[in-house]
């Protein structure tokens, strides 16, 4: 262990001294794991849940992804496929619950994979996670940012669309790069200020969106439920030309999954930080199983009420990207709009905070394990802080980066997604197989084998869904980049990393899956099964 403070347990409190038992049992769990505690454990079971509850952020996601439902098929994008969509995602992270409770460190998915399936699938996972990771972040600002620019040329008439494609480009940096640098110097000053700031963010974004529902229904001139079941083909100009003119409902229905499936993503942050969760074997996955169905909930019933709202859906399909402005400048008064507004852009900023919070972990796990170019720098914890500083400020910039190559938000939301769930998907499918065979030590959070492995046929599916749906024109080229990607690891892999990359310590491993070794009685405090499973 280095660097971890302890917690005194002479003050002569009950629950401090029950918290810093947690914590050492914690430690010893991620000693078994074949890791040292170099972060600071201080994040409480509702931090964990509360970082992936902002980074899916329903405000976010949820708004600024809004046209690619509505100028599918219309209310029924909102109605019916939100819902089903929100279904798989659950499925998704009932899976993932339960193979972060047994294997609760910073990697996350990365460990899982190597774990369950080898050192080559660990490495595959870790790549297409980092690069989910830095997308989604680079969606988040890019989204913040054009709402922000919406909000601001409405309210003190900029004449944005008279501005040169030039000017637009550098506005939209400087504005990307000041929100992402103020993410990271906040995430760099340490984890305590991340989680009171990342715990007051998940309270304020499910204020916002009540406060958005109540004013939508309370403002409406009327309700009209028949829009949320109605399915119209707003493909084309239609729609604003969002989605190209395409004949089939059914297709542009699936289309419309990317609306849930952008906003349901990034609950791993939960597991990436397992290692600053006090408790984590029981937090973790109750951290990303909440976050999910609460944000499927909340931002379903939220969506819904700008649905109902909709005083003309055609009017509002056929202003693309700009439908869910009009719809609320056509039902909310100014001044209640305006401040809800700056309510969603604060929500929106904490949803990059988190995200950067999750991306450096990952980072900083992958590089501890040395899968990362220049990975002895970026593992480096700050003495003062106890942050992966090197990997907060690398992930962020990176992030800039990926908007000055790619630009616009429409294809960065699909390739992320697609990252993200590919990497979802790996470990999934190999806890799958590996269940009851190579892997038999479960942690507290243990759905039995039956449930686990229909939530994990399911999880599947879905992700096999949002891929297919992710490389479909306009953003057809996010299936050469796919496939581009894995091409490029598999050579990467075969021809060099092979031989170097050495994965988790491979003489754990054993006792990760099967249990305690020898040695270690299965009771005795030392034992990874009496920490980590039932």
């Amino acid at each position: 262990m280095t660097d971890q403070e302890p917690i005194d347990p002479h003050r002569g409190d009950t629950a401090s001294q029950a918290q810093a038992d947690t914590i050492q049992q914690d430690i010893r769990l991620l000693n078994s794991l074949g890791y040292g505690q170099e972060l600071l454990r201080r994040m409480s079971g509702f931090s964990n849940f509360a970082v992936s509850l902002s980074i899916i952020c329903i405000v976010a996601g949820g708004i600024t992804s809004f046209p690619l439902g509505l100028s599918s098929v219309g209310g029924a994008s909102i109605g019916l496929a939100w819902p089903a969509c929100a279904l798989l995602s659950l499925c998704v992270a009932l899976a993932m619950a339960q193979v972060a409770s047994a294997f609760p460190t910073a990697g996350g998915l990365y460990h899982w994979a190597a774990i369950l399936g080898g050192r080559g699938w660990g490495w595959v996972t870790a790549w297409f996670n980092l690069a989910g990771l830095v997308t989604v972040l680079a969606a988040i600002n890019v989204g913040a940012y054009e709402f922000g620019l919406r909000f601001f040329d409405g309210l003190f008439k900029l004449n944005v669309a008279e501005w040169s494609d030039d000017q637009k480009f550098w506005v939209q940096l400087a504005g990307v790069l000041g929100i992402t640098v103020a993410q990271a110097l906040l995430n760099h000053l340490g984890i305590r200020l991340t989680s009171l700031l990342v715990d007051f963010s998940g309270w304020w974004i499910l204020f916002v969106a009540a406060a958005l529902t109540v004013a939508m229904l309370g403002c409406a001139p009327q309700w009209e439920f028949a829009q949320l079941l109605t399915f119209t083909n707003y493909s084309g100009a239609a729609g604003g030309d969002v989605w190209p003119q395409n004949g089939s409902l059914a297709w542009l229905f699936l289309l419309g999954f990317l609306l849930p499936a952008y906003t349901i993503t990034g609950f791993d942050a939960s597991a990436h930080t397992a290692e600053e969760t006090i408790g984590a074997a029981h937090h973790v996955p109750r951290g990303i199983v909440r976050s999910v169905a609460v944000s499927g909930v909340c931002g379903w019933i939220m969506l819904v009420a700008v649905v109902l709202a909709i005083p003309n859906m055609d009017e509002a399909a056929a202003q693309g990207s700009n439908s869910f402005h009009w719809i609320v400048s056509q039902v909310l008064p100014a001044r209640l709009w305006q401040l809800l507004a700056v309510g969603i852009l604060i929500a929106q900023f904490f949803c990059g905070l988190a995200t950067v919070t999750s991306a450096s972990r990952m980072a900083y796990a992958f590089a501890r394990d040395g899968g990362l170019p220049w990975s002895t720098h970026l593992r480096r914890v700050s003495w003062r802080f106890h942050t992966p500083a090197v990997a907060i400020w690398t992930v962020a910039l990176l992030s800039v980066a990926f908007v000055v190559h790619t630009g616009t938000y429409a294809t960065i939301t699909a390739a992320c997604t697609i990252f993200l769930y590919i990497s979802y998907v790996i470990p999934t499918s190999l806890g799958l197989f590996a269940y009851g065979r190579t892997w038999t030590r479960m942690g507290p959070w243990n759905l039995g084998g039956t449930l686990y492995r229909l939530v994990a046929i399911l999880s599947v599916v879905g992700c096999g869904i949002i891929l297919l749906v992710g490389v479909q024109p306009p953003n057809d080229k996010n299936l050469w980049t796919i496939a581009g990607s894995l091409a490029l690891t598999a050579v990467v892999w075969l021809a060099y990393e092979r031989k170097r990359f050495r994965g988790p310590p491979e003489s754990f491993l054993e006792d990760v899956l099967r249990g305690p070794s020898e040695g270690m009685a299965p009771g005795s405090s030392d034992s990874p099964r009496a920490l980590g499973s039932k």
